[in-house]
């Protein structure tokens, strides 16, 4: 049996424990929706007030030289790589999640010209899916979206799939896959292998040159604390970027941006991922979020997670058994990422309920209560605390009440 005084222990013997102070959390507030939005770190106010007021402010359009602004995205990248498995010059930070999805697509279709598919998973999150459809509408010649279940997808990779891809861990109940058995099935069939980190980097650990990955993309407002909106990032194994090709050839991926030529010759390396001009200050914020994440031991944040997420299932069975909360996660922590999930019918009002009561998760249709545990600044203690007002909402039926039915734009 799990008790406050059995969580109130290990917070006593956490080496994270520290690191909750480099953050402003609001009093009153348990937070377990980094998985959607990471809080803001406190050197990050002070970093954007500097550069907002000492470099653009004093230095201007000086400090693309001065500060080294025009370096921040391969920068930033190189820090990124050391979290995903990459090695120097492997990563970039830029642009949205969607926006790189859709350039590695097309380099990873124009590298297999003679395969016509994407292959996905039925159920990816949405916007993979989107941009997939966006890039075969525009390319057109029998190009096609495939999907397949998320556990059939090896079975599903036949030898007219150019590439496949796949989201890490599920957006919604958190289940891991095996990165380098499904890469190695897709190279196996002569495919090339995009992954989307967005609930891995930060959260679990992932080794893209250990599974030999081709190509990856990942966000950087999750468990990198980079703020809302934040710079993504994408990955190009160094054995095909000489080859690899992205379509959006905007101006700062030319070899040469400032020689103003009048047509496009691509940058060496990864570079040529760039498009337009980086957003220093969303950049800025990213580096300050990657920078405090570097300092944490990999193997602590991954112990914690694991036990984080153990102890937070086992409390809503011990405390909530009975009021229709359905484990919607793997049970195994081998095969899941950094969130727990349950399925209820009334999901959506039960995450109002517990947000009206200071505890902040989200939900994801149609049924999905969702759960994201950060290690870096989350205390066992917050999981006793969660899983009581989540009681006190069920046993009362809190959530019963039109104020938490009606759905807001975002959920």
């Amino acid at each position: 049996m799990i008790t406050s005084e059995t969580l109130s222990a290990l917070d006593r013997e956490d080496p994270l424990a520290p690191f909750r102070d480099q953050f402003d959390l609001p009093e009153g507030i348990i937070y377990l929706d980094g998985n959607s939005l990471g809080p803001l770190p406190r050197r990050t106010l002070a970093r954007l007030i500097d550069v907002t007021r000492e470099e653009w402010g004093q230095s201007l359009i000086t400090s693309w030289n001065k500060h080294g602004w025009i370096g921040l995205p391969q920068r930033i990248g190189d820090k990124i790589a050391r979290i995903v498995g990459a090695a120097p010059g492997e990563v970039v930070a830029a642009d949205s999640t969607s926006v790189n999805l859709f350039k590695l697509l097309a380099a990873a279709c124009a590298l297999r010209p003679d395969r016509k598919v994407i292959l996905t998973e039925a159920g990816n999150f949405p916007t993979d899916i989107y941009m997939a459809e966006g890039l075969v509408s525009v390319l057109g010649d029998g190009y096609e979206v495939r999907t397949a279940d998320r556990e059939n997808i090896a079975a599903a990779i036949t030898d007219d799939v150019a590439v496949v891809m796949l989201t890490h861990v599920d957006y919604r109940s958190g289940d891991m896959l095996d990165m380098a058995s499904v890469t190695a099935s897709a190279h196996a069939a002569g495919a090339l292998m995009l992954w989307d980190l967005a609930h891995s980097a930060g959260a679990v650990p992932v080794d893209l040159n250990g599974a030999g990955a081709d190509f990856a993309v990942g966000c950087g407002y999750k468990y990198l604390n980079g703020g809302p909106g934040a710079p993504a990032f994408l990955f190009v194994a160094s054995r095909h970027q000489a080859a690899a090709r992205q379509p959006l050839s905007g101006w700062m991926g030319h070899a040469a941006p400032f020689d103003f030529e009048q047509h496009y010759r691509p940058a060496d390396g990864i570079a040529r991922h760039l498009a337009g001009t980086p957003a220093i200050l969303g950049l800025v914020a990213l580096e300050e979020g990657v920078d405090l994440y570097l300092e944490a031991d990999s193997e602590d944040l991954r112990r914690k997670s694991v036990l984080m997420t153990e102890c937070f299932a086992a409390l809503v069975a011990q405390e909530c058994g009975g009021h229709g909360l359905t484990l919607a996660s793997p049970a195994d922590a081998t095969g899941r990422g950094s969130q727990v999930c349950f399925r209820h019918d009334e999901g959506y009002a039960i995450v109002q309920a517990l947000i009206a009561r200071g505890v902040i998760g989200d939900f994801r249709t149609p049924d999905i209560l969702r759960f994201g545990f950060a290690p870096l600044y989350l205390r066992y203690q917050d999981l006793w605390n969660a899983v009581t007002h989540l009681r006190h909402v069920m046993e009362n039926a809190e959530w019963d009440s039109p104020e938490f039915r009606t759905k807001a734009a975002v959920t």
